[in-house]
């Protein structure tokens, strides 16, 4: 890797993060020859370069890499997952009132939000009833088969 910012490896973020989607963990780290890359649920990507070791190995020091906030543990049954890939929308059409907010009650089979795919628009019902908690994604942005989307304990 003679240049450095040109030299990551784009495929392998992706790799790790479809790694992290799969297997539900919030962070994996790989360290490769003095790069270290880190991909947190919480945070970016961040690229640090690692120090050069002489001797015993080190820990990084604590300014090296930046403490990512914890995510917060969710029981996964209360987690509405994507059920396929394509863009989200919280609304029914541009400018109405959205379909659900954080802190409203909603009953099973209640409209959640609607994903477009392929010109189709499919609407996500609430699996069961309860309290939404969490909103875990943002209007008119795509998601992937299986990304979190919202909670409701």
């Amino acid at each position: 890797m003679a240049d450095k910012k040109s030299g990551i490896d784009q495929s392998l973020i992706r790799d790790l993060a479809n790694i992290l989607n799969e297997t539900d963990l919030t962070e994996i780290e790989v360290e490769q020859d003095d790069l270290r890359i880190r991909v947190s649920r919480a945070g970016t990507p961040q690229y640090v370069q690692a120090p050069m070791m002489s001797h015993a190995p080190a820990a990084a020091p604590a300014s090296a890499v930046a403490a990512a906030p914890a995510a917060p543990v969710r029981n996964p049954d209360n987690v509405v997952s994507a059920p396929m890939v394509g863009t989200v929308y919280m609304a029914s059409a541009p400018g109405t009132p959205p379909f659900i907010e954080v802190g409203k009650t909603v009953k099973e089979g209640q409209t959640l939000l609607i994903i477009e795919a392929m010109k189709t628009m499919n609407q996500i019902p609430a699996p069961r009833s309860g309290k939404v908690t969490e909103i875990l994604i943002e209007d008119g942005r795509p998601v992937e088969y299986g990304e979190a989307l919202v909670v409701i304990e």
